[in-house]
């Protein structure tokens, strides 16, 4: 069997088509087919001016990422290098051809414009992250985990940790990075994620007030958000829910943040 017949379809031949209809918006349609709505402004440029075109098709790709035009000798293993992902997953995510053309890089976020986190050096958690998501240490409220719910009285895991905040408490990012996504989220509420270089992203959610808009790039200290309680948060006291993940075949996986907060506590 060859290589071409041991892997999926490329992902940008796996692509399917929606067809705006009136009222619909960006963040209705990501929530649809589980993206964010940079990835599907990067698709199609008839979004990227904040406006819906009423039965107009999209294009809609299977995952998160970005469509690039590969340059002339270049491999599978220099655009795994230069986008920060694996070469083996970059390899079988577009079929397994034996050279690249027009790619799909799964996992990076859309910006409309090159953003300094782009041309940074390989860096790592300790480097890219540095800030605290408050403007002073909280308590923890609820930690990493798997916990025992006392509204339920099961036992959930709890992707994050709540950060003991007042309602109106501004949140701040802690690390510089593009806003990957900027709006309502489900049990999330209120929520804002934001991707840094080196295949990090945080979240902030259960907010009251969102400041950033998706594709914008921010500054580690950026007040992006304050807090709220929104959504259906998992702890009963006001509170700013934070989560640091990881990119990997598996997708934007949680980490335990407790080391890093304990670390950059002010």
């Amino acid at each position: 069997m060859s290589a071409e017949g041991a892997c999926d379809r490329p992902a940008l031949e796996q692509m399917v088509r929606h067809k705006i209809v009136a009222g619909e918006t960006l963040a209705e349609i990501s929530q649809r087919y589980r993206l964010i709505p940079a990835t599907l402004m990067g698709m199609n440029p008839a979004l990227r001016n904040g406006k819906l075109p009423i039965g107009a098709e999209i294009l809609i790709p299977p995952y998160n990422g970005i469509r690039v035009q590969a340059t002339r000798g270049q491999t599978w293993r220099d655009l795994a290098e230069l986008y920060k992902v694996r070469a083996d997953v970059l390899f079988e995510i577009n079929g397994c051809l034996a050279t690249p053309k027009v790619v799909f890089v799964p996992g990076v976020n859309w910006s409309p414009n090159p953003s300094p986190v782009d041309t940074a050096k390989p860096g790592t958690l300790t480097q890219i992250l540095t800030g605290y998501p408050l403007p002073t240490s909280a308590m923890v409220v609820l930690g990493y985990g798997w916990k025992l719910r006392s509204s339920t009285e099961q036992v959930a895991f709890h992707s994050g940790v709540d950060l003991a905040a007042k309602p109106g408490t501004p949140v701040l990012a802690v690390g510089d990075g593009t806003v990957a996504f900027a709006g309502k989220q489900g049990i999330y509420g209120n929520l804002v994620v934001i991707n840094h270089h080196q295949g990090w992203q945080t979240r902030y959610a259960q907010l009251s007030t969102i400041k950033v808009r998706v594709g914008q790039w921010v500054a580690k200290g950026t007040t992006i958000a304050l807090t709220g309680t929104s959504g259906k948060p998992s702890s009963a006291e006001p509170h700013l829910h934070f989560e640091i993940r990881s990119n990997s075949k598996l997708g934007w996986v949680a980490e335990n943040p407790d080391s890093y907060l304990q670390r950059v506590k002010r």
